[in-house]
């Protein structure tokens, strides 16, 4: 279903807003010229042109609000043009001829397609509009008024941008032909609207994926005494909550991974003894949602290493440059996240950088950061435009990767897009087994996501997952900063790979166990001690941790929800056979291997609970248990008990601790932020 919402409307303005594709004064352009709609004189906003010499991409543009367009400083020769445009035919523009550093202006027209959409969504949404030749007067616009605004180009109250042709609103990735105005509602072209009364969804409708979770449910330790899963320290979903939240929408209940938003802080964990990768903590307590349930904590500490320590990298930027990365938010923020990056490097420290949107190309070479100039000139360099071939770029940046591999170096492609393969090689298995072969080459894989609206969740986890490297979602420069400056060393530097836990729970004690979250991360039982399985890698300096709700008391209610299985015959499950230490409530294990073996250690902690109470934890264990929590009220989860925004936020006041850097209490502020679009959502 393609519909228009409050959220395409605010998307389209934010990106002319603050959009870096000014047109150049014509005096400088060495190809220049016009793109309109056939038939008229309306200029066509962000059409996509890509510039080409004997086949080869030279360069792309994006037209302005007035449909212009500039290409500075092209050598003498015959170039073609291609240009395109979501909801127009392409043009292709054959041996344009510059000489003596100029061709003459060219006027391009594009067709409208005939495609139709099967369904569209129409809702009241105001913004002020300015008629370009009346710039005086102001009036307020609905979007069904859109649909009877005479044709022109409008600007907005704080900056140009918006043209309007005959019910089309150009300037959007997606162009729709819409309907003549009809009340607000939802519609199929050949029907009737249907009924007023029905409220308006207040979250996007776009071509956003997320992956199903399916939560984990309360098991028996006499049905399945053990639970194994890989850990995972990706981070993405608390960005994306956080950028939902901040733009006054609920994040989808399928965005919201419940580790991803617990593995987001970092914990106070002690450092791991000499000679081991990291250190693991484990605290039971109460459980703040549901007092008459324990929760166990498990803190997974990697090492620490100063910066100065770091192996070299060797790093190939994957960029994608497509039209749908034109946002503000999209590759102008990658361009500034990635200049922070470069000031953090060293002497020793190499970065190519390759872009693919149609085509891939190597736009800089593997640079010694001694060379820090040269390598922000080409950042700055970037444009967006053209549609999007990942699987090319991705083939091109592993080849420049193993050209200048470091034996004994950190060898990583960062991956920065929004996720939106969608020419090519897009099937997901396809994907993942050209990633799955490469890092058994020593080369890995981490995503940087970008923006919203058409972003592909699902995809980029499992390109990170397969990969050996890391996820996370940039949605401003602070989290930049986060990924990329403060966290450095767990981003770029694997210290153990293939980390594994499985824990065993003890049904003497233990009646019924959950573990909270890492549903996408579950492992069979066997694939604990099997080596050739993959699972997640931790890096320097990165804290993981997870939780298990567990009940003790076999007259619980959540207990007496649990199926019922028929007793088995040849085997004892009534729970009386039990490890000799009776105290002990369950053993938690933990296989890894070192970044270079193949070969997995094994640790094993026995846990025994002391009947401490909430009161009683550590910050880390209430801290932890809050985000929890928050997440569970996110997801509007059956588990989430009593617990309410308030109790959520009183929890984590309570447990900020040292906070440094501000995270936690910009948590706690994103809990009233919840709380507030909650209640405006039941009234």
């Amino acid at each position: 279903m393609k519909t228009i919402t409050k959220t395409h409307i605010a998307a389209l303005f934010s990106a002319i807003l603050i959009s870096v594709f000014a047109f150049r004064a014509a005096d400088s352009c060495t190809i220049s010229g016009k793109v309109v709609e056939k038939g008229t004189t309306d200029g066509i906003f962000s059409a996509n042109i890509i510039l080409a010499q004997n086949g080869k991409q030279i360069s792309t543009a994006v037209t302005d609000a007035d449909g212009n367009f500039c290409f500075s400083k092209i050598a003498d020769g015959n170039y073609d043009l291609t240009v395109n445009y979501v909801g127009y035919t392409t043009s292709i523009l054959k041996s344009i001829a510059v000489k003596d550093g100029k061709s003459k202006v060219l006027k391009i027209e594009l067709s409208p397609s005939s495609k139709e959409i099967q369904e569209v969504e129409i809702i009241n949404y105001k913004v002020p509009l300015i008629d370009a030749n009346k710039t005086s007067s102001q009036n307020t616009i609905t979007a069904e008024e859109i649909l009877g605004t005479s044709s022109g180009a409008y600007q907005m109250s704080y900056g140009k941008g918006i043209a309007l042709r005959g019910g089309r609103m150009a300037g959007s990735k997606n162009l729709y032909d819409l309907a003549p105005a009809k009340p607000a509602g939802n519609y199929d072209l050949d029907e009737e609207p249907k009924p007023k009364g029905k409220s308006l969804p207040d979250e996007i409708s776009n071509s956003e994926d997320y992956d199903r979770i399916v939560e984990n449910e309360f098991l028996k330790p006499t049905d399945k005494a053990l639970s194994t899963f890989s850990i995972d320290v990706d981070v993405a979903s608390y960005g994306m909550m956080r950028k939902k939240l901040e733009a006054n929408q609920m994040p989808p209940k399928e965005s919201v991974r419940l580790e991803e938003l617990i593995n987001y802080f970092t914990y106070d964990y002690a450092n791991p003894v000499e000679g081991k990768p990291f250190s693991v903590a484990s605290e039971i307590s109460q459980c703040p949602w549901n007092t008459n349930h324990r929760l166990l904590h498990v803190g997974i500490q990697g090492k620490r290493i100063d910066k100065s320590l770091l192996l070299a990298s060797n790093l190939v930027f994957l960029i994608d440059v497509s039209g749908s990365m034109m946002q503000a938010d999209k590759l102008p923020l990658v361009q500034q996240s990635l200049r922070m990056l470069v000031n953090e490097l060293n002497a020793q420290d190499k970065i190519a950088m390759v872009v693919y949107a149609g085509s891939s190309g190597l736009v800089l070479p593997s640079t010694s950061c001694s060379q820090k100039e040269k390598i922000v000139e080409a950042i700055d360099r970037l444009e967006a435009g053209g549609s999007t071939n990942g699987a090319a770029g991705i083939n091109q940046a592993y080849e420049v990767a193993k050209a200048n591999f470091l034996p004994n170096g950190n060898n990583r492609v960062i991956l920065c897009t929004d996720g939106d393969f969608n020419v090519g090689i897009n099937s997901d298995a396809d994907l993942t087994a050209l990633i799955e072969k490469k890092r058994e080459e020593g080369v890995f894989l981490s995503v940087l996501g970008f923006g919203m609206g058409n972003y592909k969740d699902s995809k980029m986890e499992k390109l990170a997952d397969k990969g050996n490297g890391n996820y996370a979602y940039i949605d401003n420069l602070n989290e930049a900063k986060k990924n990329l400056v403060t966290q450095m060393g767990g981003t770029l530097l694997t210290i153990a790979k293939d980390v594994k836990i499985q824990v065993e729970f003890n049904p003497a004690k233990v009646k019924a166990y959950r573990l909270i979250g890492y549903e996408n991360r579950a492992l069979a039982d066997k694939d604990f001690n099997d080596d050739k399985k993959d699972a997640g890698e931790i890096g320097a300096g990165v804290s993981v941790t997870a939780l298990y709700e567990i009940i003790t008391d076999e007259t619980d209610a959540s207990f007496k929800e649990i199926p019922k299985t028929d007793p088995l015959k040849y085997q004892k499950t009534d729970g009386k056979a039990v490890a000799a230490n009776g105290d002990e409530m369950l053993t938690v294990k933990i296989r890894y291997k070192e970044p270079k073996e193949s070969v997995s250690k094994l640790l094993e902690f026995p846990v025994i609970d002391g009947g401490k109470k909430l009161g009683e934890t550590t910050d880390n264990f209430r801290f932890a248990s809050s985000v929890a929590s928050f997440g569970m009220l996110l997801r509007d989860s059956k588990f989430k008990g009593n617990f309410t925004y308030d109790k959520v936020k009183e929890l984590a006041t309570g447990a900020i601790g040292k906070d440094t850097e501000g995270y936690r209490a910009e948590f706690i502020k994103l809990v009233g932020k919840a709380k507030g679009l909650s209640n405006l959502a039941q009234r």
